[in-house]
């Protein structure tokens, strides 16, 4: 048994260093319930984090340790919540929450101000904090099959997106300031109770705008 123990010990200290070397961690369908702490102890070697198709219910608040994190992929999980302190991500530039159980999206996520892409499909959103004004670096915002009935004023603050994918939802009404996207290109509502007329007109500024 000594011998195994040992063995798994290197093989884990092994990985770490693998890990640490590279940047890149990655666990996909590892059937992790809970959010490994090895992971943490990394802290500052993480750039990309590929946690996809596990049972992982919480997020840590230590997960703040991660500061150069530039990829978070947490797909297919069981997440309910995220943590308020996920601002502290300054790095991040990619986020993916798809397949989950969120239902609502915290107030800090305004602080990752280099985010580009931001992809909670097939959650369990109700609204989107007035604070996703301030991501000014978003190019692609994906909410579709959420429970959204509308999107925030203050998504036309985003003034670098491209894509606003929002199928599936029960939105009734678009915000006034989408017209400010000017570098708009794609506008996806299918199966939801728009009532607007979303006539090229509506989005004059959104030269390459298809909507659908």
């Amino acid at each position: 048994m000594g011998c195994f123990a040992s063995k798994n010990a290197d093989t884990k200290a092994s990985r770490a260093a693998r890990w640490r070397s590279t940047g890149i961690v990655a666990l996909r369908d590892s059937k992790l319930k809970t959010f490994p702490d090895e992971i943490l102890e990394l802290d500052t070697s993480v750039r990309t984090l590929d946690l996809t198709h596990n049972r992982i219910v919480d997020i840590p608040v230590e997960i703040s340790k991660l500061i150069n994190v530039q990829r978070l992929i947490l797909a297919e999980n069981l997440i309910e919540r995220l943590p308020v302190n996920l601002g502290k991500l300054q790095s991040l530039k990619l986020m993916n929450l798809d397949g989950n159980r969120i239902t609502s999206l915290p107030d800090e996520l305004g602080q990752l101000v280099r985010l580009e892409r931001i992809s909670i499909s097939g959650n369990l959103l109700t609204s989107l904090p007035a604070t996703i004004g301030s991501l000014r670096n978003l190019v692609l915002l994906n909410v579709s099959n959420n429970k959204l009935q509308s999107l925030p004023e203050s998504v036309g603050s985003c003034f670098s997106l491209e894509e606003l994918q929002a199928n599936d939802n029960l939105i009734e009404d678009l915000p006034s300031l989408v017209c400010n996207l000017s570098h708009l290109k794609s506008l996806c509502l299918d199966n939801n109770n728009v009532k607007q007329n979303l006539s090229p007109g509506f989005l004059m500024g959104s030269i390459s705008l298809q909507v659908t």
